[in-house]
């Protein structure tokens, strides 16, 4: 899910930066420090949107830069296990999908599509459902669920996203529509009877 937070931290100033508007200088050094990066407690950084207080600077001997104290907003992602997700999908292999949650790619392996066998049509790329016909492409919306997490701090693009979609209610929007339209189907066949 996604937050707009308001967080507070000491900001480094460099020497060469000095001269130039402060908010400005702010908010370029904060946006290059966090955006992209993860803070297990925080989430997943998207982007820094404005600078909201600027403290009294502080000079640290030996160093010619100035550190302020900032208040600042944010939009950050937060995900957590078990949670229901929509993302799209923007690269298929012949053991599943990469789905984009936005500012991270998570891994929904074949295994965690559908019961049925699954081909990889690399031509059109897209996995096919051998009994039911159902496909995923790229550029389909889906909903999925996570079951596996581990983000890495340090590294955020060694981060791992596992997802299924093994689950009533999960699915391509298509998948999703299909679904819903059999029911009301059902339902107005059952009403007749």
């Amino acid at each position: 899910m996604y937050y707009k937070l308001k967080l507070a931290d000491k900001v480094r100033v460099p020497a060469n930066r000095l001269g130039e508007d402060l908010r400005v200088v702010l908010l370029d050094v904060l946006q290059e420090q966090l955006e992209g990066s993860i803070d297990k407690e925080i989430g997943i950084f998207i982007v820094v949107t404005d600078i909201d207080e600027i403290g009294e600077g502080e000079i640290i001997p030996g160093d010619g830069a100035v550190y302020y104290d900032v208040t600042f907003e944010a939009l950050a992602l937060r995900i957590a296990l078990q949670e229901i997700i929509e993302g799209i999908v923007v690269e298929t292999t012949g053991f599943g999908a990469f789905v984009s949650l936005g500012p991270i790619d998570a891994m929904l392996h074949v295994s965690q599509i559908s019961d049925d066998y699954i081909n990889h049509d690399e031509k059109n790329s897209r996995l096919v459902c051998q009994q039911t016909n159902r496909t995923i492409g790229v550029g389909d919306v889906v909903r999925a669920r996570i079951v596996s997490l581990s983000l890495n701090e340090r590294e955020p693009r060694e981060s791992k996203i596992g997802l299924t979609m093994r689950q009533a209610g999960l699915g391509t929007a298509q998948w999703l529509e299909d679904d819903h339209n059999k029911e009301i189907g059902q339902r107005s066949v059952d009403a007749r009877s």
